[in-house]
């Protein structure tokens, strides 16, 4: 099947009416269903038994998932900016930033995701968070509620529960706006978009490329009261990571200034993560809902045996791990995301531990539409990995403004804050929750040698000119 995927991306790449002329296009279809904020560690099939999320859990059954998929980090304190703009262009971190505000000439001179679709015969579709500064309206044939980053949050929503243990805030309460705004749940709002889009899609002779963005569950954490009942908040779990105070929280840009992370009281308590994981599993069981919509539409179509279904979000979020309520920060909770592929001859039930990059997606979709992939493109297609390959990635990347950088291997974790004149080291198959930091013990000054230097040569090739000679390791 891969190499009739080939044989058409020669034939469209070299022939722009090849697909056209093909008069039954085989091509397949693909929808794209994008979560925000969403940690790997949110799927019950994937191994979180708390949280409920049949959907999302049928189509781990029903594909493949990536069990270490990451984002590189940003530039900014919306990380969601920069991990769109990665998506969108296909460029590494750094040289996402310098398209970034030049993104709608990228549009128009057809170096984007969904132009390339577009040229490839592909009719596009939008809905839901967008965060890029590409005019959305223009990049798909169909675009309807286009969102902002995040739904406005009230003041109320910050600094809670209190110590007393009341709350000004309830996720539930359409009087607080955010999600509720319009009437209608945005994640609602989504799904109803994406129905409408697959009728149309069935009736339409042309493959389809949906790129379908929830809001969800990026705060303010809300969803109807009967998804928030289903977590009695005193069951909650407190994760084993745990902690009152990060201690380089204010150094490594974390502290009580940054909008994430002033959602809750510093110190955290474990009471006050007990509500925020109460919400934000709240609001993932409710998304998943709305993706069951989804799947079921894409059925209705009769299109669905021809049709890639890709499920991953933009990072992750640590909501009380490290004492950390945020993604701006390089532990596995802030910048791991769930990524599921389902597929034609896609194994089922299959995980592949080997790291990839989230925006692997655009170049991904873009050989599957017989698009040869663009010099510019800097991700990988991950159609040989789905075939038994390797990954191409021999470490991870991450990056945060010039406060913090990481090098992760498939054993070990460096974490670099330069501010703050600060290792960390990590051991990720003995203590993947992070908890026991090795830079200080003296039989791991080897490893942290090497993964200093070959952070360095990363640096490198990431075009990042952060100098961070001053901690190398004696």
């Amino acid at each position: 099947m891969f190499r009739l995927y080939l044989l058409l991306a020669v034939s469209v790449f070299c022939f722009p009416d090849a697909a056209s002329s093909l008069g039954n296009d085989e091509r397949p279809n693909i929808v794209f269903i994008f979560a925000d904020d969403q940690c790997f560690a949110t799927i019950h099939e994937l191994g979180n038994a708390e949280i409920q999320t049949p959907n999302l859990d049928q189509l781990a059954r029903e594909g493949t998932t990536f069990s270490h998929a990451f984002n590189m980090g940003s530039w900014s304190g919306a990380v969601c900016v920069a991990s769109r703009t990665m998506l969108n262009t296909g460029r590494f971190v750094w040289n996402a930033k310098a398209v970034h505000s030049k993104s709608e000439l990228e549009r128009q001179q057809g170096r984007w995701w969904s132009e390339y679709m577009k040229q490839a015969g592909y009719r596009t579709y939008m809905t839901g968070k967008w965060h890029c500064k590409a005019n959305a309206e223009r990049a798909f044939h169909v675009a309807r509620d286009i969102r902002p980053g995040m739904p406005k949050a009230s003041a109320a929503g910050y600094n809670r529960p209190s110590a007393d243990g009341t709350d000004p805030w309830s996720p539930s309460d359409p009087s607080f706006g955010g999600f509720w705004e319009g009437g209608t749940h945005w994640s609602e709002v989504v799904a109803n978009h994406a129905e409408d889009f697959l009728v149309d899609a069935a009736r339409n002779d042309s493959p389809f490329f949906m790129y379908l963005a929830f809001n969800a569950p990026h705060d303010p954490r809300q969803s109807p009261a009967e998804f928030v009942s289903r977590y009695p908040v005193d069951s909650i779990l407190i994760p084993d990571n745990f902690q009152a105070l990060y201690p380089y929280a204010s150094e490594i840009g974390c502290g009580p200034k940054l909008r994430d992370e002033r959602i809750a009281a510093f110190p955290r308590t474990p009471e006050s993560i007990q509500v925020h994981r109460q919400e934000y599993y709240a609001i993932i069981t409710h998304m998943d809902e709305m993706i069951g919509r989804i799947l079921k539409a894409l059925q209705a179509t009769g299109k669905a045996d021809n049709t890639w279904i890709f499920f991953t979000a933009d990072h992750g979020l640590a909501v009380g791990q490290h004492g950390l309520l945020g993604k701006q920060n390089m532990y596995d909770h802030s910048v791991r995301v769930p990524f599921i592929v389902v597929g034609p001859e896609v194994a089922k039930q299959k995980t592949i531990d080997e790291a990839i990059y989230l925006q692997d997606v655009m170049p991904t979709t873009l050989e599957l539409a017989g698009v040869r992939q663009p010099e510019h493109v800097e991700f990988n297609s991950l159609l040989p990995m789905l075939s038994g390959g390797s990954s191409p990635y021999k470490s991870i990347y991450g990056c945060y403004l010039a406060k913090q950088r990481s090098i992760r291997t498939d054993k070990y974790k460096l974490i670099a804050y330069p501010e703050a004149k600060v290792l960390r080291l990590y051991d990720m198959r003995a203590d993947p929750a992070e908890k026991h930091d090795l830079a200080g013990e003296a039989t791991m000054k080897p490893v942290l040698a090497d993964l200093f230097n070959r952070l360095i040569a990363l640096q490198v090739k990431m075009n990042d000119d952060l100098d961070l000679h001053a901690l190398a390791p004696d």
